[in-house]
């Protein structure tokens, strides 16, 4: 049985922690920042779980 293969876009957008939470960057924190106010820019910039109902998925990705 040939191994399984690390889905190449999940491994560069999750990070797996210490304690196996999985863990994402947040979304709309690229372009139009100028619009943007610096206090939700800061937010942005927090990386955050994975929701619940995604983590059994993006594992299987992941090869985990």
């Amino acid at each position: 049985m040939p191994k399984n293969k690390t889905h190449s876009g999940a491994k560069k957008r999750f990070k797996v922690t210490g304690s196996g939470k999985l863990r994402r960057e947040q979304t709309n924190a690229r372009h139009y920042l100028e619009h943007k106010s610096s206090r939700r820019t800061r937010r942005l910039a927090q990386d955050q779980d994975v929701a619940p109902a995604d983590v059994k998925q993006v594992k299987k990705l992941l090869g985990k």
